[in-house]
């Protein structure tokens, strides 16, 4: 994964890290159920996006590997796998 994909995947990363400690706080705040959903849907969607951009960063590197003649690190089917996963 390039530099630049890698720091975009921890920023969404950080991300969830926060919004996850503050639907932990909440609970133990005893803060109103829908919330409490709020932020924690919050903190899910943030997860996905992370994991689309890591699998999105590696159908890249494979397109790439397969301009410049290099066979791909991850086979299709298993990036199409790893996608499907997060849907």
């Amino acid at each position: 994964m390039s530099n630049e994909a890698s720091r975009a995947v921890l920023v969404r990363l950080r991300r969830a890290h926060g919004q996850l400690a503050g639907v932990i706080a909440m609970v133990e705040a005893g803060r109103p159920c829908e919330d409490v959903v709020t932020q924690l849907a919050a903190a899910s969607k943030a997860l996905e996006r992370a994991g689309f951009a890591l699998v999105a960063s590696s159908m890249r590197e494979c397109a790439l590997a397969e301009g410049r003649g290099e066979a791909p690190s991850v086979s299709t089917m298993r990036l199409e796998r790893l996608f499907l996963s997060l849907a």
